[in-house]
C-alpha cells in the first residue's frame, strides 16, 4: 500500500457453493491512484473473489469475510438493496463480453444515461451533456453519433470504451475490470490500457482481473497469484514478474508466448520438439500446398458498397505456418471464409496442391473438403451440445475411406485426453479440454492443411501455452501446414514461420516472423508491434 491511502480492504474473504470452497481466506487492499491485479488460471477463484466485492457471487453461494469495507463503509452485512445503491455509484464494472454487457436494443447515449438517472439528480440536458462528456473522455471518436448507436453497431473497441464510460459516469472510487481487454486486437487493446491508465491518475482504484500477464505489466502496480481459491504469491508487479518465488507462479510467467521463439515448448517439463524433419520456411523448393490468388470480396451496408478482402495473395507450404495478424475488420477471418469455400469470392481463386478448389462447385468440392480442417475461437458454439465426444469424433472420421479412419481413441490420445472423456458432452468439460476435442475432429478427416482462427483467443495462458505446444507437436509428427489467424502479436510470433499483416483488407506486409517483428517497415507494422504488451516492460530493471 506504499503511497497509496486505502481505499478497498478485504480480509479473510470466502466463498462457496453448497459444502464445495472455491475462494478461501483471501485477504488484499487497493488503494486509490492504485492498481492491484488478481492473476491465474481458469478456476483458480479471481472472477469469483472479484463478483463477492458487489454482492454477484452467484445463486447458491456463501460469502464470509473479517472485513470488508470500501472507503471505509463495511459491506460485510450489506443488504441486496444496499448492494444496489453501491453498484455504479461506489464500484464501477467493466466486464469482458461488452456485447454481452450493453443493452442491444437501447442506444448507447440512453445505456450510460441510465446510470445518472438512476443515481443522479441532474436535468436532461444537463445529463446529456454528461454523457458526451464520458464518451468524449474515453475516447469515442464520434460522442454525438454514438449517442444513438447501438452496441451492435460499433467495434469491439468501441463497444468496449462505451462500457467504461459507462463504469465512470458516477466517478466511483473503485474500479472491478474482470479481463476487459481479452477480446480486443493489440491496438485498442492498447489503448483501453491507457484509458485505464488515465483514469487511475486521476485518484481511482483499479481491480484487475486478467490471464494475461503482459497486460498486467503494462498498467498494474501490484499483483495478487491465485491458485484454487488461495493467493499463493503476491508483491510488487516489477519484482513478482522478475523474481517469482513459487512455482506456479514462474509457471504462469513461463507460458506467456510474447517473444517466445518459434516452437519453443511453453510448459515447464515437456520435450522439446523434434522439427528437424521439417522444411525451412524459406525454402523454395518445398510444395505449395495452398494456393490464394487475388481473393476480392465486397459487402453490401447500409452505407455502401463495402471491400472487406482487397486481392489479397500468399503461398503456404507444406509443413509451414503462416501467420496472418491485424486489427479487428482488417480482413483476417473473412479471408479464412474463402480459403475454406464457405464464402464465395467475387474475384481470386484458391487453388490446393495447385489444383482449383474454391472454383469447383460444391458438389465436385466435397471431396475435397477432408483435407482442409479448421479449428475456431468458441469451440463449444461449434459443436453439437446434444452429442458426446465419441459421436462428435466418430462422425468426422467418417469423412474419411474406412481403411484410413482414425478411432476415437487414437483421436483422443493424439490431443492429450483420456479414453474415458469420449462419454462426456462438451457442455461438461473446460475450456482447454473442449479446444483439443476441436482439435481432434479437425485432425480426424486426416487434413494437410488446418484454418486456425484465433483458436487460443479465450483460453488462460497456462492452458493457451500447451494447445501452442499441441499444435506444434501435430505439425511435427503430421507435416501439417497452418494457416494461424489471431490479434495476439506474441501468439503470432511463437506459432509462425512468415508473417502476413493485413489492413483495411489488404496485406501490407510478409515476411519471416523474425524480420516482421525485429525490422517491421510499414507504418501499419510498426505501430502494432509496438502497442504490444510485453513482460520485458515491466521486469526490465
Amino acid at each position: 500500500m506504499s503511497g497509496h491511502d486505502a481505499l478497498l480492504d478485504v480480509g479473510g474473504l470466502s466463498v462457496s457453493f453448497g459444502s464445495a470452497p472455491v475462494v478461501s481466506d483471501v485477504s488484499f487492499r487497493v488503494g486509490r491512484g492504485e492498481c492491484v491485479a488478481i492473476v491465474g488460471e481458469s478456476g483458480s477463484g479471481k472472477s469469483v473473489t472479484a463478483r463477492s466485492l458487489l454482492g454477484l457471487a452467484g445463486r447458491g453461494s456463501r460469502v464470509t469475510a473479517s472485513t470488508l469495507t470500501l472507503a471505509g463503509r463495511d459491506l460485510a452485512g450489506a443488504s441486496e438493496r444496499d448492494w444496489r445503491s453501491i453498484r455504479g455509484s461506489q464500484i464501477g464494472l467493466v466486464l469482458q463480453d461488452a456485447l454481452v454487457s450493453l443493452d442491444p436494443l437501447r442506444p448507447i447515449g440512453r445505456e450510460i444515461g441510465d446510470v445518472l438517472r438512476l443515481h443522479a439528480r441532474l436535468s436532461a440536458t444537463d445529463a446529456r451533456n454528461r454523457v458526451l462528456e464520458l464518451l468524449a473522455s474515453v475516447g469515442m471518436p464520434d460522442p454525438e453519433r454514438a449517442l444513438g448507436q447501438r452496441s451492435g453497431e460499433l467495434s469491439g473497441g468501441l463497444r468496449q470504451r462505451a462500457l467504461i464510460a459507462s463504469a465512470i459516469a458516477l466517478d466511483p472510487p473503485l474500479l472491478l475490470a474482470d479481463e476487459p481487454t481479452t477480446a480486443l486486437d493489440v491496438t485498442i487493446q492498447a489503448r483501453i490500457l491507457d484509458l485505464l491508465a488515465d483514469v487511475k491518475s486521476r485518484g481511482t482504484g483499479i481491480l484487475l482481473i486478467s490471464h494475461d500477464l503482459a497486460v498486467v505489466s503494462a498498467i498494474a502496480d501490484r499483483v495478487l497469484v491465485m491458485k484454487d481459491g488461495r493467493i499463493v504469491e503476491s508483491g510488487d508487479t516489477q519484482r513478482l514478474l522478475a523474481e517469482p518465488r513459487e512455482e506456479y507462479t514462474r509457471r504462469l510467467i513461463a507460458a506467456v508466448p510474447t517473444d517466445k521463439p518459434r516452437r519453443t515448448p511453453l510448459v515447464p517439463g515437456t520435450a522439446p520438439v523434434d522439427t528437424t524433419e521439417l522444411p525451412p520456411a524459406s525454402d523454395a523448393t518445398v510444395p505449395v500446398v495452398l494456393d490464394a490468388r487475388g481473393l476480392t470480396k465486397t459487402f453490401a451496408t447500409p452505407a455502401g458498397r463495402f471491400r472487406a478482402v482487397d486481392d489479397v495473395s500468399f503461398e503456404l507450404r507444406r509443413g509451414e505456418t503462416l501467420g496472418i495478424v491485424g486489427e479487428s475488420g482488417s480482413g483476417k477471418t473473412t479471408v479464412a471464409r474463402l480459403v475454406l469455400a464457405l464464402t464465395t469470392a467475387d474475384e481470386g481463386d484458391v487453388l490446393l496442391d495447385g489444383a482449383p478448389f474454391s472454383a469447383l462447385s460444391e458438389r465436385d468440392r466435397r471431396p475435397l473438403r477432408q483435407r482442409i480442417g479448421a479449428i475456431y475461437q468458441d469451440s463449444l458454439s461449434s459443436f453439437d451440445p446434444r452429442l458426446s465426444v465419441s459421436r462428435i469424433l466418430a462422425d468426422a472420421s467418417a469423412l474419411t475411406p474406412e481403411t484410413d479412419r482414425s478411432t476415437v481413441g487414437e483421436l483422443l490420445h493424439a490431443v492429450g485426453l483420456p479414453a474415458a472423456m469420449a462419454q462426456s458432452r462438451p457442455l461438461f468439460l473446460s475450456g482447454g479440454q473442449r479446444q483439443r476435442v476441436s482439435i481432434a475432429r479437425a485432425l480426424a478427416a486426416r487434413p494437410e492443411v488446418l484454418i486456425c482462427d484465433e483458436p487460443v483467443s479465450a483460453l488462460d495462458v497456462t492452458i493457451q501455452a500447451q494447445v501452442l505446444d499441441l499444435l506444434d507437436r501435430l505439425q511435427a509428427d503430421r507435416g501439417l501446414s497452418y494457416l494461424f489467424i489471431s490479434h495476439d502479436l506474441g501468439v503470432i510470433r511463437h506459432m509462425s514461420d512468415r508473417i502476413a499483416v493485413m489492413k483495411d483488407g489488404r496485406i501490407v506486409e510478409t515476411g519471416t516472423a523474425a524480420t516482421v517483428f525485429d525490422d517491421p517497415q510499414h507504418p501499419y507494422t510498426v505501430r502494432l508491434v509496438a502497442d504490444a504488451p510485453r513482460l520485458a516492460d515491466a521486469a526490465a530493471p
